[in-house]
């Protein structure tokens, strides 16, 4: 009998734990993609349990209710008669879309990234070069360089070491970055039936997350730009929601570039996810609109900041949830005048592509 491959057909083995675990698991997707609001969430597990049976008779729904609010995910009804995330609540989503996205990250020691600058740095790292006049006792490696004169010299009761033996740990040193996040939030997001803004806010949470464990040090200001530009927390995200508005990058970039200009490090970046093209300016306390095509005006203002970015030394790393022959030409001159990068990425992948290019860029200094 030939060796093959035998298909059949999928039946998902049903949850063995049936308990607050599990269902928060659940809970904590949907009152993201309800934008924080406890109700809707529940009201959807509702649908959801007697759709696939997610409870027993040993735990319902109404156990788990209470359960969370006895840990501290939610709170009872305010004055406004809603039940409302506490911050533990928040925390706990931040931390979920965390380990969805990047995978389970322990907390490093110092929480900086890595430089391409050599010499008596902050940490040690695994590569190994001859001894240089400045560097330090401790970086000698004793069995290399004891192993080196051997080599050199042969074995003899006269053993002797010469500067040339010696072989030292090469340092990296650590570098503090302040990032500008900048997340779209025009209508574009959430047309044509695709759920955009919600794996925005789940990379943002995660980032945030990643950024407080692994590298307490940096600096990360979280802004959002429809027709307007405006700083949100990272205790905000959990609610965001796309509004009625047009795309005005040049408000987002001159926003994030206001906010560089006050951090005192040395690296800085902007990363920037969106699905659309700019459309919108503000002129003193009008707003110029057009949603045809792209229009040479908005285009223009926008290319002007990223060149002006470029001379600041920011790059602007730009995330495009969309493939449009067009928007993607925009998205290459806008890239090349401002010489960052540009990824075209679906939904799925943003998160990995966020994360690694976070890594990559704080392993170089900007």
């Amino acid at each position: 009998m030939a060796a093959g491959y035998r298909f059949t057909n999928f039946v998902p083995e049903e949850p063995k734990d049936k308990g607050f675990e599990s269902l928060l698991q659940i809970f904590l997707q949907l009152i993201t993609l309800t934008a924080g609001d406890v109700a809707e969430a529940m009201s959807w597990m509702s649908e959801l349990d007697k759709r696939y049976n997610l409870t027993d008779d040993s735990y319902g729904l109404g156990d788990f209710f209470e359960d969370l609010k006895k840990n501290g995910y939610i709170e009872d009804k305010g004055p406004d008669g809603q039940f409302k995330l506490q911050a533990k609540g928040e925390q706990k989503i931040r931390k979920s879309a965390l380990e969805e996205i990047f995978g389970k990250l322990k907390k490093g020691g110092r929480g900086n990234h890595t430089t391409p600058k050599t010499g008596i740095g902050d940490e040690a790292s695994a590569d190994r070069r001859e001894f240089r006049f400045g560097d330090a006792p401790e970086q000698i490696e004793l069995t290399e360089s004891i192993r080196n004169a051997q080599i050199q010299h042969g074995i003899a009761d006269d053993f002797f070491l010469t500067e040339q033996d010696l072989e030292v740990t090469e340092r990296e040193h650590k570098s503090q970055t302040s990032t500008v996040l900048m997340i779209d939030i025009s209508h574009s997001m959430i047309l044509y039936g695709e759920d955009r803004i919600t794996p925005a806010k789940k990379v943002a949470m995660a980032l945030a997350e990643l950024v407080k464990l692994k590298y307490p040090k940096d600096n990360l200001d979280i802004i959002v730009f429809g027709n307007d530009a405006w700083q949100i927390t990272v205790k905000d995200l959990p609610y965001l929601m796309v509004g009625p508005y047009h795309t005005n990058t040049v408000a987002g970039l001159e926003l994030a570039m206001d906010l560089l200009r006050r951090r005192k490090t040395t690296n800085k970046q902007i990363f920037m996810i969106t699905d659309g093209k700019p459309t919108c300016l503000k002129e003193g306390l009008k707003y110029y609109k057009n949603s045809f095509g792209l229009d040479r005006k908005v285009v223009n203002k926008t290319l002007n900041l990223a060149a002006q970015c470029r001379r600041l030394g920011i790059p602007i790393t730009t995330f495009m949830i969309a493939s449009d022959p067009y928007l993607k030409q925009f998205v290459e001159e806008f890239t090349q005048v401002n010489n960052g990068q540009a990824y075209y990425s679906s939904l799925k992948g943003l998160g990995d592509l966020v994360f690694q290019d976070y890594g990559r860029n704080k392993k170089k200094r900007m």
